[in-house]
């Protein structure tokens, strides 16, 4: 199973969404910077968004992870 093909695109607005590419559908993820952000980071807000978007999806893929793998079995003691 192939993974989509997923794009960071910065909006009219200023706003950045992760989409996937091809499709018209809702945003996975936007983010938005405020004024002040915007003025003091000027281009390297994109920097900073894929930094924010790789973190998050380590940290998605590390909480798959964790939920594939077996439990171990709980020891309750009856007195």
């Amino acid at each position: 199973m192939s993974s989509p093909l997923l794009e960071i695109v910065e909006l009219e607005d200023g706003e950045f969404v992760l989409r996937r590419a091809n499709d018209d559908s809702k945003p996975l993820l936007s983010i938005r910077f405020s004024d002040d952000s915007i003025e003091e980071l000027n281009e390297g807000r994109f920097e900073i968004v894929k930094a924010m978007i790789e973190a998050g999806m380590d940290a998605a893929g590390d909480i798959a992870e964790q939920k594939s793998q077996p439990k171990e079995a709980e020891t309750h003691i009856l007195h």
